[in-house]
């Protein structure tokens, strides 16, 4: 998942601005909050799921099954997280951004936009995550509220009541912003890493044995005796490294050193030691399966130690949501999915932002799934599958971005990267066994997204080729306004085009319509780079068509607001002396129509024609002033 509650550490810019960088510490400590939300709350229900998967033939929790599962959860979290995420793709970066979108955008710079197996492989991991999204705060959530249960059972009927209302409260104050409750979140997870490991060393004292579990001997022969039992072992423990997507997504608002850190030394040691001593704490008492997490303090943590794990499900939650908007907003500017309102809730970072209709489809997906479920133990029959195959679409894509980016030798990347490629694979074999139990619900909602996005990028492009067609050269028109000259009013007069080379139809009907050219008339085309940002000197292209017209292309990257106005602003170094209150701004607005024979199947056409009608507002994406906007209206059929 990715986050947008702090900016990438841009210390040169932060200096120019008369600002000191964050610290490495204040950096580590948002990044604890931030970053490690998901997967710290994971022991909240990993080990109780993995120990019944284990135990499913007869019901006897054995000291065997129990070392089993904690050697396969200690070495997911070695192998998974520290060798894959932390060791290796922190450093496969794309100018400090990580995440699926971001890995897509530099394998592609790498191997050439042709090869469309990496927007392919992109769009599947985006589309599995927002199946993770939703699940997350169900989960979350649920488990942590359920331990009430341990304190009275008669307090049971009221789980999913309060779980549903803090769910509706989380979704109802996105509208204010992440900066006020992003302050909290540090301290708060770093509290909870800090209560989770002290609560685990009592245990762990009273049975030392307890650290033989770090062989991963009892791993291999849990699962060589336990065969199918073993597989669906396996997708259980899968969800003690659920969230380990979020190290390599959030890159590039904490940084490498930070995020290494906070897991070698905190977060790794903390849930460590938390789930030896659930081990220890079940083998003295096989019983406690029932909760083992909560079950492992004395009676009066009971109640702060609940407390404290709701604020922590609700970080972890709010980590997820501010995920998916940061993933939609990269999707729109890549061109994966169409225009959305996109307000921004803070002066400081550009990054923290909040798209309403993203929010009321993921509080309608989270609130079902919770309401269906009703229990952190059923929903996690549904969990794990869509962030294991988010999991093996970033191991594939790393393999040619440490090919060519790194200039690896072919075989040193699948050498590197093939074991851990190998091991997703087998993590997604063993959470496909929950698909007929609810994992089919993830996949469900993954398959949705996808269908969506490969709707849109397909249909975009139909569009394109077909208005390409129907469009005048821009060099002919030119040069046949420039021999007869319609009459010329004062001003700049910028259109927009998708296709620099090509008359923009907001161009055509205007000439037809009113007969008159401005002083001044500038053809836009709005790109998006690969790279996450675009320095200013690099931001625009502008020539000169001939004395009536000039071509400007403004380049953004998929990090960044597409503000045209400030952009313009960088004109004034090649000459042009861009003016806001004498600028007109020609948009094109399309009206997207069934054509005879539509080049798309009937039901994937009326899904197009449905996402172009309900896209937003042009003017209000590019960040347009109202009053100095012009549309024209058009049809055009696909």
């Amino acid at each position: 998942m990715t986050t947008e509650t702090l900016e990438a550490p841009d210390e040169a810019g932060l200096e120019r601005h008369g600002h000191r960088p964050p610290s490495f510490w204040i950096l580590t400590l948002g990044s604890i909050g931030v970053v490690y939300g998901d997967i710290g709350t994971s022991p909240l229900y990993a080990v109780r799921v993995a120990v019944l998967a284990a135990t499913h033939k007869d019901g006897v929790v054995s000291e065997t099954a129990i070392y089993g599962v904690l050697s396969l959860i200690i070495w997911a979290l070695i192998l998974v997280v520290t060798v894959k995420y932390v060791l290796i793709l922190l450093n496969a970066d794309n100018q400090g951004e990580g995440g699926t979108l971001s890995l897509m955008a530099l394998a592609q710079r790498v191997m050439g936009s042709k090869l469309v197996v990496v927007p392919i492989l992109a769009m599947i991991g985006a589309a599995l995550f927002y199946g993770d999204a939703m699940i997350t705060p169900a989960i979350s959530v649920l488990s942590a509220i359920e331990g009430i249960n341990v304190v009275t059972p008669e307090l049971q009927s009221y789980v999913l009541p309060i779980t549903v209302g803090i769910i509706i409260g989380l979704f109802m104050v996105q509208t204010r912003g992440t900066a006020s409750v992003a302050s909290l979140f540090g301290p708060v997870t770093l509290l909870w890493f800090v209560a989770i490991g002290l609560a685990g060393i009592p245990h762990i004292v009273g049975r030392p044995g307890i650290l033989a579990a770090f062989d991963p001997l009892y791993a291999i022969d849990f699962l060589s005796r336990h065969g199918i039992v073993g597989l669906f072992t396996l997708g259980a423990v899968f969800l003690a490294v659920t969230g380990a997507e979020a190290l390599y997504a959030d890159l590039g608002h904490f940084g490498k050193r930070p995020i290494q850190f906070a897991w070698l030394f905190i977060v790794l040691p903390a849930l460590l030691l938390n789930y030896l001593g659930q081990g220890a704490l079940l083998i003295a008492n096989p019983q406690a399966i029932d909760n083992p997490f909560f079950l492992m303090v004395p009676t009066w943590g009971l109640i702060p130690l609940v407390v404290l794990a709701t604020a922590a499900t609700i970080i972890a939650s709010q980590a997820v949501i501010t995920g998916a908007y940061s993933m939609t907003r990269q999707a729109i500017q890549l061109g994966l999915l169409p225009r959305m309102e996109i307000r921004f809730t803070s002066e400081a970072h550009a990054g923290q932002v909040y798209l309403p209709q993203v929010n009321w489809l993921l509080l309608a997906g989270v609130l079902g799934l919770a309401l269906a479920f009703q229990n952190s133990s059923s929903l996690a029959s549904a969990y794990g599958i869509a962030v294991t195959g988010t999991m093996v679409v970033t191991s594939a894509m790393a393999i040619p971005v440490i090919w060519k980016y790194w200039n690896w030798p072919l075989w040193a990347a699948l050498a590197l990267i093939g074991p851990l490629l190998a091991l997703d694979v087998i993590f997604l074999g063993a959470n496909s066994l929950k698909v007929l139990g609810g994992g089919w619900v993830p996949l469900a909602l993954g398959g949705l997204m996808l269908l969506v996005m490969w709707t849109w990028r397909r249909g975009t492009r139909i569009l394109f080729e077909k208005s390409r067609r129907l469009e005048v050269p821009m060099a002919d028109l030119a040069g046949s306004l420039a021999r007869r000259s319609p009459h010329r009013v004062a001003g700049t007069a910028v259109f927009f085009t998708s296709d620099p080379q090509s008359a923009p139809t907001a161009l055509l009907h205007s000439l037809k319509h009113y007969r008159v050219l401005h002083e001044h008339n500038v053809i836009l085309t709005v790109r998006t780079s690969d790279l996450p940002v675009v320095v200013d000197d690099d931001k625009l292209k502008m020539e000169k068509i001939n004395d009536l017209f000039s071509r400007l292309i403004v380049t953004f990257g998929y990090m960044e607001t597409p503000n045209v106005p400030r952009a313009l602003g960088l004109a004034r170094k090649h000459g042009w002396k861009f003016d806001i209150m004498t600028t007109s701004f020609f948009l094109s607005r399309r009206s997207v129509l069934k054509a005879r024979t539509p080049a798309m199947p009937a039901w994937q056409d009326k899904l197009f024609i449905g996402l172009a009608r309900n896209a937003d507002d042009a003017s209000r994406y590019f960040h347009l002033p109202t009053d100095r906007v012009v549309e024209v209206g058009t049809q055009i059929t696909v």
